[in-house]
């Protein structure tokens, strides 16, 4: 059976990041359902830059399912709507109560998962403006991505390869996710410079 992944979405979601972990799930063979937290039940929102995506269903419509991972897309205001969504709010406590995954990056760990008290007792990192407000166990502000137990947290834009791939890893394992990896020619060596 495969894993499954829930990533919501809003108005103002950060589309490089929402976009960026449906697709290495998918790659991987994860069955990812993204959701729509808009209040006016419309599947489609605009993310920050503008471009329009549109969910497979609404987030309310989600609440009675059980998700292998939570994962949780920054941006703004669209970090800010999902943490104003009463059912979200519900499945990330139950989530993080039953040691099951969850994670968020760019602006979502602090506004989503840290305004739960979600982090309370664990090490995170989110976006550089928010690292200093972070109400976490430890904020590491180096790390591009930082797993504590059954949390993965990250910075943003720029670091959205390499969480989504870390969200791959704790899900399906590393042999899963240097599957996925290999294809896409990730590499880490130095860029040439002329």
């Amino acid at each position: 059976m495969n894993k499954t992944a829930l990533v919501p979405i809003a108005e103002g979601s950060e589309e490089i990041e929402l976009i960026t972990i449906v697709d290495v799930l998918r790659r991987a063979g994860v069955e990812v359902t993204v959701a729509s937290a808009n209040r006016d039940q419309n599947l489609q929102i605009t993310a920050s830059r503008g471009i329009k995506i549109t969910a497979d269903m609404m987030l309310d419509d989600c609440a009675k399912i059980h998700y292998d991972l939570i994962v949780v897309p920054g941006g703004l205001p669209g970090a800010e709507h999902l943490a104003e969504h009463p059912v979200l709010d519900l499945m990330l406590r139950d989530q993080a109560e039953q040691g099951k995954l969850f994670g968020a990056i760019c602006a979502a760990p602090a506004l989503v998962l840290a305004s739960k008290g979600l982090l309370l007792d664990k090490i995170a990192t989110c976006y550089p403006s928010f690292q200093q407000t972070l109400e976490a166990k430890e904020v590491d502000s180096a790390a591009r991505v930082v797993v504590d137990g059954n949390c993965i947290t990250s910075q943003g834009p720029g670091t959205a390869l390499d969480f989504a791939l870390e969200l791959v890893e704790q899900l399906c394992g590393l042999v899963k996710r240097e599957e996925v990896g290999a294809p896409m020619v990730l590499t880490t060596t130095p860029t040439a410079y002329y």
